[in-house]
């Protein structure tokens, strides 16, 4: 794919975005037979649809396909070319338009209105057909409790789903009232958008009446439906609701959902300065979800896997949930009230329920550290991938519905969130929250573009933002910012800030940041300045530092205010490699943790003085937030280790060394639950040793135990997948015992990644003919869980047997397999084995495979340069490498 400098890069954006935005001329040709709807297509829809209104009518039993009514009224602005509606794979019984009973012309993705069926003003086309439900995670999905037998089914929309569930007009900026009705089996729930407002027998089942909705997009209306457990709070300002499957309902600690779901609705209320609009708030935690969460109106779905434990949870999986729930909780005013136009505003609508979802969880918990917790969790990723050839602006086009998610990634989420919060900072608080609030009242119940959202901040705070927008949301690329001084007489007698760029991505920017100046007075780091500077150009000179003691170490992004890069200078980095310890403040001493990775990263810091570093300075941090971190660290240090193929004697000291320090620290922090449990965690990822496989082994029958340590179920599962990945004696045994204790799908789940990750030549080969079979049987939460665990880093090996055939199957599966399937295949399937033949592999690959999908072809760059700066790491040590 030819690469476009970052000029052209910029107008194209402009443009395609202007289309979005402003003009809907009709498309010179018919809408093209496919799966997926043009921005064009949808562009020119929406300039003759109006006043849209669903009625929709599901049966539902249980069984693999489900049967409903679609009646959709709208008025049409003209009948000069035929109209499509959207509806994926279905079998349609009849369809009226107008009252008329016409023939079908459909072709499995959408419905084509002949233009003499239709009038000028008010339509009404109604669709009766059946269609088989979802097992991929999109549409109406269904799962079986192998448990219980029980059926469940929930759906997911987003990006542009909804028509595989009913007949629509799926494009965000066609919104409209949804009144639904659904008869399902007697001791299902139902949960929706709305309310219920009555529930009637019918012959044997039960038919749920819902009133009409306010105005929604397509992909914010959701159904749910199954025998739920119910659990209800009414103690705040709306009602609330939480839902889950009855096998794993003892799973679920309700009181700590309401009490984040609670405090966030107040505090969005009094922010937005706007009541919450939908009335009440439920939330349903659901099976083989495809992500983590999404915002549905007034219903929000959560993954089952990242918020459901078998034992209570730790402080660091609380906070996950608490800023989880913020984060959906933004969206039911920013995405679901005014929502984006197009899919190139998903970036804004993401970006800000992440910004909001952190300020919430900072302002309305107990979780004060969010900041933090979002540094180190979400905006360091950012970083990784803003330094990538494969980086993109915040802002960029989307041609149609297929590429609506190939840009879905850090940059969508966390750098556009600190970027919402140094404009924050740029602004003031108190001017960008009522620019927000104006934003909201005056978009409400409608959809708005970037445009949209800038102009009225910007005419809050009596500014221009055409630079500011110009520099940061259609630009893309990190930039570096150091500190440049000298000091005569022990004060500093000159201090710039200096700012660079790479030559591919060359754009210098304006923003506010804290430089930070430090002096170690005994074993304490103490900051003796801090200043505020607003810095552009190559160069800003911070003369308010001039004359201030020479530092020991400064932070030229003090208190993170500014989304840069930081590179320290060569004295502040030897100290924060000597005094990690002596830094009081979390949350520096989490920023330069960062700068001593980036420094691995970049090569310039050998992998083994990094873990020296880590080995002195981890057992001492008492900060629980920043212990993750830096043993997210150490974990992916260890990575590296495997993925080099090193097993001489620095690797083998190493990864004792490792084992025995993860293994202290889990006994020493008995009576702290939190820690213990992190640092155990550790340990289990790390062990690899006869030792360590043979104590883990042990602790599984009761043999070993570590006091204050419950190694309950969740833990016994990750214990035999390390033991199997280790192909420790038994271990396949171990995997049948455990399936007699815990028959959940995830324990189901957990054994299938435990199985695939043995190093066995035959189970290899066996899986890889699985995920390579688009025809499978298997419910797509399978596969995943079998390409995410398959080819574990050290057994790079057994991934070379098959790396070839991979690699050349890559354009053939991109071809035959949808997006949703080619996320998860090309992220986990594509080999790398940190060698320099591997990196020409790679190369020759990309070279070729020219005609990849955006999404897959993104992936397999950035795996080729992953696998180039693993190389570098491996050649940046300086110990022997056999």
């Amino acid at each position: 794919m030819k690469k476009l400098a970052p000029r052209a890069i910029a107008l194209a954006i402009a443009a395609v975005f202007t289309v979005g935005a402003g003009a809907h001329a009709a498309p010179t040709a018919a809408r093209a037979p496919n799966p997926f709807l043009s921005q064009a297509d949808a562009a020119a829809r929406a300039a003759r649809v109006s006043n849209v209104d669903y009625v929709l009518d599901f049966t539902l039993t249980g069984k693999e396909s489900f049967a409903a009514t679609t009646t959709l009224s709208f008025d049409l602005k003209d009948t000069g070319a035929p109209l499509t509606i959207d509806l994926d794979k279905a079998t349609i019984k009849r369809l009226l338009v107008n009252g008329k009973e016409i023939k079908p012309d459909y072709n499995q993705w959408f419905v084509t209105i002949a233009p003499h069926d239709l009038a000028k003003g008010r339509n009404t086309v109604t669709v009766d057909y059946e269609r088989l439900h979802s097992t991929n995670g999109e549409g109406l999905h269904r799962m079986v409790d192998p448990v219980d037998g029980r059926a469940y089914t929930y759906s997911h929309f987003e990006p542009a789903a909804a028509h595989q569930m009913f007949a629509s007009f799926d494009q965000p900026d066609l919104k409209g009232t949804y009144q639904l009705n659904v008869t399902a089996p007697a001791d299902w729930t139902v949960v929706s958008a709305t309310r219920e407002t009555r529930i009637e027998d019918a012959a044997g089942a039960r038919r749920w009446i819902f009133p009409k909705t306010k105005k929604l997009s397509a992909y914010n209306f959701s159904l749910h439906a199954g025998p739920y457990k119910m659990w209800e709070d009414t103690s705040g300002k709306y009602p609330m609701r939480l839902f889950a499957r009855q096998s794993v309902a003892a799973q679920i600690k309700p009181a700590e959902w309401f009490r984040y779901t609670k405090a966030g609705l107040a505090f969005f209320d009094q922010y937005y300065g706007i009541p919450y609009q939908w009335e009440k708030y439920d939330q349903i935690l659901v099976p083989d979800f495809l992500y983590g969460a999404m915002e549905n109106a007034g219903a929000i779905t959560f993954a089952e896997n990242g918020f459901m434990f078998k034992a209570d949870m730790t402080a660091g999986q609380r906070q996950t949930l608490a800023m989880v729930i913020m984060h959906e909780m933004a969206h039911q005013w920013f995405g679901d009230l005014v929502t984006m136009k197009w899919w190139n505003g998903l970036w804004l609508n993401e970006s800000f329920a992440e910004f909001m979802g952190v300020l919430g969880t900072a302002e309305a918990t107990e979780f004060k550290d969010a900041w933090q917790a979002f540094y180190s969790q979400r905006e360091a990723g950012a970083y990784v991938q803003d330094q990538k050839s494969t980086t993109h602006p915040i802002e960029v086009p989307v041609a149609s519905t297929q590429n609506a998610f190939d840009n879905i990634d850090s940059i969508t989420y966390s750098k556009g969130a600190a970027t919402l919060m140094q404009l924050r900072h740029l602004l003031g608080e108190d001017v960008f929250r009522k620019g927000v609030h104006n934003y909201l009242v005056k978009y409400q119940y409608r959809n708005a573009t970037l445009d949209d959202f800038i102009g009225t901040l910007g005419q809050t705070a009596h500014r221009d933002l055409s630079k500011w927008t110009r520099e940061w949301l259609y630009q893309p690329g990190v930039n570096t910012i150091a500190a440049s001084y000298s000091c005569q007489g022990g004060k500093i007698a000159s201090f710039t800030i200096d700012q660079s760029a790479t030559s591919r991505f060359p754009t210098l920017r304006e923003q506010r940041v804290q430089v930070g100046s430090f002096r170690m007075n005994g074993d304490q780091l103490e900051l003796v300045r801090n200043v505020a500077v607003t810095y552009s150009g190559k160069q800003t000179r911070v003369k308010e530092l001039v004359g201030s003691a020479c530092p020991d170490l400064v932070y030229p992004n003090y208190q993170n205010w500014g989304f840069a890069k930081v590179q320290l200078d060569q004295r502040s980095f030897a100290t924060a490699r000597s005094h990690l310890a002596a830094v009081s403040d979390p949350l520096l001493r989490t920023m330069l943790w960062q700068s001593l990775w980036d420094g691995v990263r970049d090569g310039k810091l050998p992998l083994n003085d990094f873990l020296s570093v880590a080995l002195n300075n981890a057992p001492q941090e008492k900060d629980y937030t920043l212990l993750g971190d830096v043993l997210g660290k150490i974990a992916a240090s260890h990575e590296y280790i495997g993925k080099m193929g090193l097993t001489g004697a620095w690797a083998q000291q190493t990864g004792k060394a490792l084992e025995d320090m993860a293994w202290n620290a889990t006994a020493a922090a008995r009576g702290d639950d939190n820690f213990q449990r992190r640092w155990f965690g550790l340990y289990v990822d790390l062990a690899g040793s006869k030792e360590a496989l043979t104590r883990l082994a042990s602790m599984l029958d009761g043999g070993t135990k570590v006091e204050g340590l419950d190694v309950n179920q969740d833990l016994r599962w990750k214990i035999i997948q390390q033991l199997n990945r280790h192909n420790w004696p038994g271990s396949t045994q171990l995997v049948q015992a455990e399936l007699v204790r815990d028959k959940s799908d995830a324990g189901q789940a957990a054994a299938l990644a435990a199985t695939v990750a043995r190093p066995d030549p035959a189970t290899k080969a066996e899986w890889l003919a699985i995920t390579g079979d688009l025809q499978t049987k298997l419910p797509f939460s399978k596969i995943r869980t079998a390409m995410g665990y398959l080819f574990p880093a050290e057994q790079v090996d057994l991934s070379e047997q098959s790396a070839q055939a991979r690699l050349d199957k890559l354009p053939e599966m991109d071809k035959s397999a949808g997006p949703v399937y080619m996320r998860s295949y090309s992220y986990s399937m594509i080999p790398t084995a940190c060698t320099s033949a591997s990196v020409k592999r790679l190369s020759e690959a990309a070279a070729k495979m020219t005609a990849l999908s955006a999404g897959t072809r993104r992936s397999l760059i950035d795996a080729l340069e992953e696998d180039q700066r693993c190389v570098t790491i491996k050649n940046a040590l300086t110990v022997p490498k056999s």
